[in-house]
């Protein structure tokens, strides 16, 4: 049978009203009789019940954690990072799969039923309407790799995607390439829309255009390497941006099959520095998206609003870089 908290107490010779003070945070307990229940605990084996605990704190110490981008293997570690930053705070992620979602107030009332401390939107393919709803609901909502709408009136935290359009825009014509081609990712995600348009801005002001703009269904490999071969058959190029590197790292395959050498015939920027993006397979030259910042952010974020609900909505974005390796030719 499972120690209960009355067995501590009997063990420690204390009251179980005592016992309950030492496992609760901020609670007052002195130092002999936290030392005498910590050890009647330790012989008993003894955890404290986190269920029990919420229904008197009234803290579930649950964060939603809401994403719908599973088929690509960068949630893997976008989740290893997020359930290990919740977990470095005593808290416990509760993951919600909203893959072809597309009613945010069937999420709310799901999450609500487990009574979240908090919401944490981790993606740029849902709407803004999505954290939207949590907000409207009073629930605390953290939407990461999101773009800042002031309409929503929530918290953000992510990067400037325009600005990360404009730097691969920069980056490829100083490299020498003529004619430059893009595929994005889904043409409804919010950071596809915002990277096309800073990279045709550019493109204008350093008077170049783009030579073809496409767009993959998907975050993933088959649809990077599907939207290659549609270019590949239209028109070409000698260069292409890709707005994920798992995109990219399809349409690189794409080029492959058809005889392209890389960098010498075609190169290619990637968007995101995956894992995968260092294999030997791939050395993909790449643009990185500060995941461990923007994840560590948006739960210092979610925990600040679960003590203070009301502050007012904060846009944190955190600056890219570009990763050289071997997919582009250097610079002259």
């Amino acid at each position: 049978m499972s120690v209960t908290l009355k067995d501590v107490a009997e063990r420690a010779g204390v009251s179980r009203s005592a016992v309950s003070r030492t496992f609760t945070a901020g609670a007052s307990v002195s130092p002999r009789t936290r030392e005498k229940v910590e050890r009647a605990a330790r012989e008993l084996g003894y955890s404290p019940s986190f269920i029990a605990r919420s229904l008197a704190t009234k803290k579930t110490k649950l964060i939603g954690l809401v994403a719908n981008n599973f088929q690509n293997p960068a949630f893997l570690e976008v989740f290893d990072l997020y359930t290990r930053a919740l977990q470095q705070r005593e808290l416990r992620p509760l993951l919600v799969n909203l893959t072809d979602e597309t009613d945010p107030e069937l999420s709310v009332r799901m999450l609500r039923q487990y009574s979240v401390d908090g919401v944490i939107v981790a993606t740029s393919t849902l709407p803004p309407d999505f954290a939207r709803a949590f907000r409207e609901a009073q629930v605390p909502v953290v939407h990461a790799f999101g773009r800042f709408d002031p309409g929503v009136n929530v918290h953000v935290v992510g990067i400037d995607n325009v600005l990360a359009g404009r730097m691969a825009a920069e980056t490829l014509v100083r490299r020498g390439y003529g004619r430059i081609a893009v595929i994005g990712g889904p043409e409804y995600a919010t950071s596809t829309q915002d990277r096309v348009a800073g990279f045709t801005r550019r493109m204008a002001e350093l008077g170049r255009t783009v030579s073809s703009i496409s767009y993959a269904a998907n975050y993933t490999y088959d649809a990077g390497r599907a939207a290659m071969v549609r270019l590949l058959d239209q028109q070409g190029g000698d260069a292409v941006f890709c707005g994920d590197d798992l995109i990219c790292m399809g349409a690189m395959d794409a080029a492959r099959a058809r005889g392209l050498g890389i960098p010498g015939d075609i190169g290619f920027l990637g968007f995101n520095d995956m894992a995968m993006a260092s294999w030997d397979a791939y050395r993909l030259t790449t643009i990185r998206q500060p995941l461990r910042g923007i994840i560590l952010a948006s739960v210092e974020l979610i925990v600040e609003l679960a003590e203070e609900p009301a502050r007012a909505p904060e846009v944190r974005l955190l600056a890219c870089e570009i990763v050289e390796r071997a997919t582009l030719k250097p610079l002259p």
